[in-house]
């Protein structure tokens, strides 16, 4: 009777065991779920609360965004592509004007050539571009003029001007904010920043050839030190002969003033309007270094212009590299970078 009464203990014993072990497992996976489901519950508080949002263009004022925007406009190419690269694309409801010569567009978003037009910075449409209700828009600091009539219709309005490295970044960073698009812009500044720096490490100690890089409408033009090509030029390992020009455009110059800087290269800007065989056969440039040794290239345009401070202006320096330094850094390992590029900001596979 005693054995009996003993087995009978233990196999009591051993259901309460498996019982509270069961109630254990139940209480933990419950906790588990609720502390699951409370991080994702303040994931999205957090998000929520990252608006109302106060942030400062790039003229200095400051902007109150109360809620995450879900249509935009953008009456500017630059910060249009970079709408595209931040995954943006899908909220824009008017462009600037003549998107049909950016090839980008078509590449990576052609619906945005079916959007409405808001004209360009010398003939911006206002009534048109506040006829599409925006949530925010976004203007080149040359259009800032025009603000104050958009904003007393009621429309939170940014002014970006990424005229150089710094600013661009400082455009991917203001914008990322303004759209929600934070992990989006960091992405980019990240890819910006490892590229550049692997760069600088590859050019470490190299010679810095002087360079000479003119506009798209006339050879004749240069760009000076305080024009984003300017840090182009000197992220590329090289020295821009026209650095002691000033003003944010492309500043006149002369024959003669070129033959004095003697360039050891020529770089033409990206959709020029002349070619390299142009500058090649000028009887006025006899005697110049780059002429008289075939240094002479165009930046490919075949995407967009890389000598402008687009999101993708990275790529100019690394093509400008891969001219400066061939032995440095190689047409193969610029031809990497563009690819990872736009495959990962553009949604595209571009021909290397």
């Amino acid at each position: 009777m005693k054995k009996r009464l003993s087995l009978l203990l233990v196999a009591l014993l051993s259901l309460s065991m498996v019982a509270c072990s069961s109630k254990d497992a139940t209480t933990e996976e419950s906790t588990s779920t609720q502390a699951v489901e409370t991080t994702e519950e303040t994931a999205a508080a957090e998000e929520e609360a990252a608006f109302p949002l106060t942030v400062t263009d790039q003229v200095g004022r400051e902007v109150t965004i109360e809620e995450e925007p879900q249509t935009l406009v953008s009456g500017y190419y630059i910060s249009t592509s970079l709408l595209i690269a931040l995954g943006q694309e899908d909220k824009l409801v008017g462009i600037e004007a003549k998107a049909d010569s950016r090839p980008i567009y078509g590449l990576a978003a052609p619906e945005l050539l079916e959007l409405p037009s808001v004209g360009t910075a010398k003939e911006f449409d206002l009534e048109g571009c506040a006829a599409l209700e925006p949530d925010l828009i976004i203007l080149p600091a040359k259009l800032q003029d025009t603000i104050p009539a958009l904003e007393e219709l009621g429309f939170p309005v940014l002014a970006v001007n990424p005229e150089d490295q710094a600013l661009l970044d400082e455009a991917i960073t203001l914008l990322g904010d303004a759209t929600g698009a934070t992990e989006e812009a960091q992405a980019l500044l990240d890819w910006n920043e490892t590229a550049l720096s692997d760069l600088a490490t590859k050019l470490e100690g190299a010679k810095t050839p002087s360079v000479l890089l003119t506009s798209n409408s006339a050879f004749l033009a240069a760009a000076g030190g305080e024009m984003y090509q300017n840090s182009l030029i000197q992220q590329a390992g090289g020295t821009n002969v026209a650095s002691e020009l000033t003003g944010n455009d492309w500043g006149e110059i002369s024959y003669e003033q070129v033959l004095a800087w003697n360039p050891d290269v020529i770089v033409l800007a990206g959709e020029a309007d002349y070619t390299v065989d142009d500058v090649l056969s000028d009887s006025n440039l006899a005697g110049v270094t780059a002429v008289e040794n075939g240094a002479v290239y165009a930046m490919p345009g075949d995407y967009e212009a890389w000598d402008s401070p687009v999101p993708s202006g990275v790529l100019g320096t690394l093509y400008l590299a891969s001219v400066l330094h061939p032995d440095l850094y190689s047409t193969a390992d610029f031809d990497t970078a563009l690819t990872s590029f736009y495959e990962t900001f553009y949604g595209f596979t571009p021909e290397a």
